[in-house]
This record gives C-alpha cells, sequence and structure tokens, in this order.
C-alpha cells in the first residue's frame, strides 16, 4: 500500500474529477467509500467492503486512483456477490431465479419495477394500491399524501363566483 501512495504522490496532476462506474459518474473529490455510494445499489457498508477486498484504501479520493485501481474497483463491484456475505445481499431467494443477488444500477430500477408489475398482475394488495397511486406501507392517508386538483376555500369562493354570474 505504501509504493500506491508513494505513485499517487506522483501522479497528482492526473487528478480525475469524475470517474465512470456501472454507468454512473462518481465525484473524485471523495474517499471511495462515499464516492461508491452514488451507485444504486451500494450503500457505506457495501462500499467498504468492495474497497477493502479490492485491496483500495476506502479513505483514498477516488480521483487519485489510478486506472488500474479503478479497474480493480470495478472488477471488485462486478463480483461483489461473491465478495460480501449473504446477509449483506440485497436481493435474497430472488422470484424468479431463486438465488442470492446483489443488483446494482440500472438493474435495480428494472428488478423494481417487475416486482410491482408482478403485484399488479396478481392483483395483491399492494398491486392495487400501487396502481391506484395511494400509500402502499400502511401509512395513514387521511391527511397526509394528498395530491392533485384540490378544491380549496379561494376556489369554492371563484365557482361560487363564475355560478353566480351565469345564473342572471
Amino acid at each position: 500500500m505504501s509504493e500506491e501512495a508513494e505513485e499517487r504522490e506522483e501522479k497528482k496532476g492526473e487528478f480525475k474529477h469524475i470517474v465512470r462506474i456501472l454507468d454512473t459518474d462518481l465525484e473524485g473529490k471523495r474517499s471511495i467509500a462515499y464516492s461508491l455510494c452514488g451507485i444504486k445499489g451500494i450503500g457505506r457498508r457495501v462500499a467498504n467492503v468492495i474497497a477493502i477486498s479490492s485491496g483500495l484504501d476506502p479513505r483514498v479520493k477516488m480521483g487519485e486512483l489510478s486506472d488500474d485501481e479503478i479497474e480493480r474497483l470495478k472488477s471488485a463491484i462486478n463480483s461483489a456477490e461473491k465478495r460480501l456475505p449473504q446477509w449483506m445481499l440485497n436481493r435474497r431467494k430472488d422470484l424468479m431465479s431463486g438465488e442470492d443477488r446483489h443488483v446494482m444500477g440500472s438493474d435495480l430500477l428494472l428488478n423494481l419495477r417487475e416486482d410491482i408489475n408482478l403485484l399488479r398482475k396478481i392483483r395483491s394488495y399492494r398491486g392495487i394500491r400501487h396502481e391506484r397511486g395511494l400509500k402502499v406501507r400502511g401509512q395513514r392517508t387521511k391527511s397526509t399524501g394528498r395530491k392533485g386538483a384540490v378544491v380549496g376555500v379561494i376556489r369554492k369562493k371563484q365557482l361560487a363566483a363564475a355560478r353566480a354570474g351565469t345564473k342572471r
């Protein structure tokens, strides 16, 4: 690790302000651990495990990494399922495949959309709530979550004035 640090000292002029991993632009001025959190499906703990398992110091700035270190980081992210303990995976016992996976990036959004469509298709309570745009997880709906065209007090006065004008 000290040799890598010395190499970084020499290459300060080659600072990368944006590093692209998994179709996501990551900030170079942040540390590896916090910069990886910009990828959907990677939180702080997972980012730390990935950085350490790839042989990098999680506190080093992302922009200071050399191209080989970035490649090592990319390969560590691609093989995250093998590097992470089972309890840390975000898609355990997948419905379609039945295996434990860790989904990241745009795949995460696609899987979420598929899950919601499946809930709608089987007409479950949660699926119906999703269809209607209502709260799904048991929150209160009497006083919160109101959206759309609301007829308030001012609007009522305008409607009454408009009706009074048409009656004449």
